[in-house]
């Protein structure tokens, strides 16, 4: 049985990623899929403390999972693999690691909707010999470019 792990926070664009691979998977020589879909919550800001309590915010995390389940995991059930659905909980690398440890290897798929403020999160981690500290994003090095022609 082939395992495949999907990092999701929206359904719609998750679909729209998983497409080819359900296609693929609903081919007559396929055998069935694995799924591991784990639910990656938006963040809430560290001021919420001031409003919610702990029960409150998990409480609305696994509502807003059961959400995204729902919407999601018709559609990947087609050819009646198995399908196991989680809640993030933790960093991204080391639930990877924990859920390849449990379940074998595995394909990993990040079909997260990506963001344009932030820098997107390795899954397996950062490679050996790469520098994060180095990495300059772009919208910054542009700034810098427009700035410097601005003052000519």
């Amino acid at each position: 049985m082939d395992t495949i792990i999907a990092y999701v926070d929206d359904a719609e664009y998750a679909l729209q990623q998983l497409a080819p691979v359900l296609n693929d998977a609903s081919g007559a020589s396929r055998q069935p899929v694995q799924w591991i879909v784990v639910a990656c919550p938006p963040r809430m800001s560290r001021h919420i403390n001031k409003w919610v309590n702990h029960t409150a915010r998990e409480n609305w995390r696994n509502k807003w999972a059961d959400k995204l389940f729902k919407l999601i995991t018709p559609r990947l059930q087609v050819r009646g693999g198995k399908l196991i659905t989680l809640l993030s909980t933790g960093p991204l690398p080391e639930m990877t690691q924990e859920l390849q440890a449990k379940h074998g290897a595995a394909r990993v798929l990040d079909v997260r909707r990506p963001k344009f403020d932030q820098a997107p999160q390795a899954i397996t981690g950062p490679s050996p010999g790469t520098d994060v500290r180095r990495a300059t994003p772009g919208a910054l090095g542009g700034m810098a470019a427009f700035l410097l022609l601005a003052s000519e």
